[in-house]
């Protein structure tokens, strides 16, 4: 393994740690290193835009956000011979909690995403972009809008770009923090200026997006992605992870590991090799537990996850999905009740509360879960739980319920006599650590 290297440097096996001094984010350290020679050859070469496409496609690139979309593929839904403006936007706002790649790829390498917008602006038509950028980030928001006049200036934004007669123009969104403006069709209500909740689909964005045009919306390390891609071609992006399973993916460790941080790991590494690469469980303590892709995505066990390789796949095989890449870690001092106590209360105060489901079941959820862990639950409040999580998951316009759903039924089924203990003997039965 080399170590540290840069954000989306994909070395032979790239592992990128927390504690970049981030002086390298300029435009002409990026340039050094080869940055906009992808944009510069597409241009130059007159590359047909469905040749880029099928580029992206080719490396199995899938979006790096959370729900795992084959990139080339959500490009090639962008209606071609719209007479209107389209539009490409990426999705900044990183609100999932463990998840803490995104914002470190704007602060160290903004131009990667920069450059990797413009190419898909060019891919598919569009003349302008949105980045939407996590309201609770500010320094990051006046770096990526340095980075923005800096690319400006050179001549890689705005008309006629290095004389190709491709124009394109991108600006920064600063969002005010709310979690559900991740979910894509609130990012776009937020960004016209309206109450950022979820659009029922159909229609999605890609026929009626923002301002009610044709829209492509990507994640932050998905467009950043997008440069190497093009500098060294699809297959070879490929060829650094699995099949359908295309490049390498950073992954945010945190929780009970000595090294918390974002490590860059070729898809379909094992989970031993990335525990191994964070110091391993902090104390020398036992791992009890897993969330591999951010708090919405089901809690496993440590004797499946060690079995378990980072991957799409591998993961859903598992029991859950990677997400957005969050690895949060738990060892044996954990009470389990007290961990769901916290992500329910946290779904709870994110619902937007425009689906019955969700604004009344996440309460509900919370509510059952924090008279568990304070010594009054009833035996029957676990088939309660699950019933609750039955009928919101699945019944909403957003995955946010359902993102609060999973977490319970995956808490129960693997640690179901943890809640047990805590219903009959009203106490946690892990109370000696505590």
């Amino acid at each position: 393994m080399n170590a540290p290297s840069e954000f989306l440097d994909y070395g032979p096996d790239a592992v990128l740690m927390a504690g970049l001094t981030g002086r390298n984010w300029r435009l002409a350290d990026y340039v050094q290193r080869g940055g906009y020679d992808a944009l510069k050859r597409i241009l130059s070469e007159r590359i047909p835009p469905e040749q880029v496409v099928a580029e992206v496609k080719k490396s199995s690139l899938r979006g790096r956000g959370g729900a795992g979309f084959p990139t080339g593929l959500k490009w090639s839904f962008m209606p071609r011979n719209f007479p209107g403006e389209k539009y490409v936007v990426c999705n900044s706002d990183e609100g999932e909690p463990g998840t803490f790649k995104d914002r470190d790829i704007l602060r160290y390498n903004p131009h990667a995403l920069i450059e990797g917008m413009i190419i898909g602006g060019y891919a598919m038509g569009c003349a302008r972009g949105y980045n939407y950028i996590h309201g609770e980030i500010w320094d990051v928001y006046e770096r990526c809008e340095e980075a923005l006049r800096e690319a400006r200036e050179a001549g890689f934004l705005g008309k006629d770009i290095l004389g190709s007669g491709f124009s394109f123009e991108l600006f920064n969104h600063h969002g005010y923090g709310a979690y559900i403006c991740g979910e894509e069709t609130a990012l776009l209500e937020s960004i016209e200026g309206k109450k950022g909740q979820p659009r029922f689909k159909p229609p999605f964005p890609a026929s009626f997006g923002l301002y009610g045009k044709p829209t492509t919306i990507n994640n932050t390390e998905t467009f950043a992605s997008v440069p190497w891609i093009i500098r060294n071609g699809g297959e070879w992006f490929a060829n650094l992870g699995r099949p359908n399973n295309g490049g390498t993916k950073i992954f945010s460790v945190s929780g009970d590991v000595a090294r918390p941080g974002n490590y860059e790991l070729r898809l379909g590494t094992p989970f031993a090799t990335l525990l191994e690469l964070a110091g391993g469980v902090r104390g020398g303590r036992r791992l009890k537990a897993v969330i591999p892709g951010g708090s919405s995505m089901p809690v496993l066990p440590a004797d499946v996850m060690m079995a378990t390789d980072m991957d799409y796949d591998s993961i859903a095989k598992a029991g859950s999905m990677l997400g957005s890449g969050a690895v949060i870690v738990m060892d044996e001092t954990r009470c389990m009740v007290k961990c769901l106590l916290r992500l329910s209360y946290f779904y709870y105060e994110e619902s937007c509360g425009q689906c019955t489901p969700c604004r009344e079941g996440t309460g509900w959820l919370w509510r059952v879960v924090d008279r568990i862990e304070h010594g009054k639950g009833r035996p029957e409040d676990l088939d309660l739980l699950n019933s609750v999580a039955d009928n919101i998951q699945g019944r909403t316009i957003c995955a946010l319920g359902d993102a609060a759903a999973m977490p319970v039924r995956a808490f129960i089924k693997h640690f179901r006599d943890e809640f047990r203990h805590h219903i009959d003997h009203g106490r946690c039965v892990v109370a000696p650590y505590q």
